[in-house]
């Protein structure tokens, strides 16, 4: 694979991650001001972390997806790349379901699907390349963490997220 190819494949999976990360943005347009109103467990971060640690989190997830399409194309890496571009959909929905719509439920379900989701690409790259596997490993517990999140958020909030 050509240098100017492999360039082109890194900024193409970049955008592809940063798609993903725009669709759910724009579901969290107003997300500051209603993740403040909701009651949270102590454990919560504060609103003002989550974007810098998504945004790294799509980084990592970009260039993961970069060196295992530089192993032999979309053709070599098809299940894997496959289940990564199938969990950054199930990723950017969770945003709308729980923040547009207000689906604590349906975002749970969601979340949930998106670690297993997650954790089968991992497995799935670390099989192809183990340093894009290791890439996804941030991601994988940080998807955990907003799982708990999300439930403790979605039971101590009913009437808003029901």
């Amino acid at each position: 694979m050509s240098r100017r190819t492999q360039i082109i494949g890194l900024v193409v999976w970049l955008l592809i991650s940063a798609m993903a990360a725009v669709i759910g943005a724009i579901a969290s347009a107003q997300a500051g001001a209603f993740y403040a109103g909701l009651a949270r467990p102590e454990w919560a971060p504060p609103g003002g972390l989550f974007g810098p640690v998504w945004s790294v989190l799509y980084l990592l997830m970009g260039i993961a997806a970069w060196w295992v399409w530089r192993v032999g194309g979309f053709g070599a890496a098809r299940v894997a790349l496959t289940l990564y571009l199938l969990q950054l959909v199930v990723n950017a929905l969770w945003s709308w379901l729980f923040f547009a719509w207000q689906k604590g439920g349906l975002a749970f379900a969601d979340v949930l699907l998106l670690e297993l989701l997650v954790v089968a690409t991992l497995v799935a790259f670390w099989r192809i390349r183990p340093l894009a596997g290791a890439l996804l490993t941030p991601y994988a517990m940080w998807v955990a963490y907003a799982a708990a999140l999300n439930y403790s958020v979605w039971q101590l909030n009913p009437a808003v997220l029901g």
